[in-house]
């Protein structure tokens, strides 16, 4: 018998108007005021509109927003580790209204949504920084963009979204949670694990995905569509990694490609959690933690990535986390393992990071196959 996880709280939500509704907020929104979003407030519009965020409805008020940085819970109870809300600068915050409306539009102009708004209030940045970041360091993307763009008040009140962005190169690959669970219920997929990253496929991320896929049914593939890291890989090329990556290493109709439509905010073991609930609204069941998930730098422990999870009950999160030690390559081994599964020290493994494979493209230095497969190399333009 077929089971599918529940989405978080139960109800997929859809915040996409249709038919006469739609038609009379496209006309009304000529006449709102407007905001004009930067891609990661668009990127959250949509999450919310798809039920990617669900149960959330719209932008947090500040209820929910003091409940999640103190406690990782929405005002009910339920699990939510980071707020979602749409910051603006005071002199624009006066502009609008509580419980009037707000079209919210795109850098081209176009209006995506209609935010309803119910309040107005003051960011906490030092709260914020201290729970979600952990650092005031305005080198770490999140803080500079919390402390520098987002704005001093936040609009909170739910959205209706009654146009999607142009569209981009990226578009054939996005898929929402309503689909996803329609596709693991027709393959028969009551065990989906979800794996996101936002760097091209390493051969220690094969590890992980290969050993996880002996447990599951399907593997839910999940790049993320964008990340501030300065010298990121761009999306298009990371996206046909991932094809190349199936193509050739793994069975096709065991595996699910989907563009993740967010922007990594690099918040380490609470946006660990989000990325699991997130997951979970997709229909996963199960979700891979790798060495350091969503780190910056050194600015977080690994233990505490882990740890974080015990923070919930064996059932609040619904999502069975699948937890990978660093995966190294052993020289003696000859294979990619962990310390779990390697009777070998330290100094029989060798290991390259992200960063330094980012490195060595920049130089068109060689990377060996033991770290990356040469197809994906030769996407990357590795020689």
């Amino acid at each position: 018998m077929h089971y599918q996880i529940a989405p978080h709280g139960n109800e997929l939500i859809n915040r996409v108007l249709t038919g006469a509704r739609r038609d009379f907020w496209q006309e009304k929104a000529e006449s709102l005021p407007s905001i004009t979003l930067d891609k990661r407030k668009v990127y959250d519009v949509m999450m919310i509109a798809d039920g990617a965020y669900s149960p959330l409805e719209g932008f947090m008020g500040s209820e929910d927003y003091t409940s999640v940085l103190n406690k990782m819970r929405l005002p009910n109870g339920l699990p939510w580790p980071i707020p979602i809300v749409l910051g603006v600068h005071p002199d624009r915050a006066d502009e609008f209204d509580v419980f009037g409306h707000i079209a919210l539009k795109d850098k081209t102009g176009l209006t995506l949504a209609i935010l309803h708004l119910t309040e107005k209030f003051k960011v906490n940045k030092d709260l914020e920084l201290a729970k979600i970041y952990r650092t005031t360091n305005p080198e770490h993307p999140s803080v500079k963009y919390l402390l520098e763009e987002r704005g001093d008040v936040l609009l909170a009140g739910p959205i209706d979204v009654i146009n999607r962005p142009a569209e981009d190169v990226l578009d054939t690959h996005l898929m929402t949670p309503a689909q996803t669970r329609r596709i693991f219920k027709e393959r028969g997929w009551s065990r989906v694990v979800g794996f996101q990253t936002h760097n091209p496929i390493l051969r220690s991320h094969e590890y992980m995905i290969k050993t996880a896929l002996e447990l599951c049914d399907g593997l839910f593939l999940h790049p993320l569509r964008t990340t501030p890291h300065e010298n990121a890989v761009p999306a298009d090329i990371r996206m046909k990694c991932y094809e190349t990556f199936i193509e050739n290493y793994l069975p096709e109709e065991r595996v699910q490609l989907a563009v993740f439509p967010t922007t990594q905010r690099f918040a380490g073991p609470r946006e660990t959690i989000l990325h699991a609930i997130v997951h979970k609204n997709y229909g996963c069941s199960h979700f891979i933690v790798g060495y350091d998930h969503a780190g910056w730098k050194d600015y977080y422990n690994d233990i505490d990535t882990t740890r974080i999870f015990r923070n919930f009950g064996p059932m609040e999160l619904g999502i069975q986390p699948m937890f990978f030690d660093k995966v190294v390559y052993c020289k003696k081994c000859k294979a990619m393992v962990t310390a779990k599964t390697c009777p070998h020290g330290s100094a029989d493994y060798v290991s390259l990071t992200c960063t330094e494979v980012r490195e060595m493209r920049q130089k068109g230095m060689p990377v060996p196959e033991e770290f990356i497969r040469p197809e994906i190399a030769e996407l990357l333009q590795i020689k």
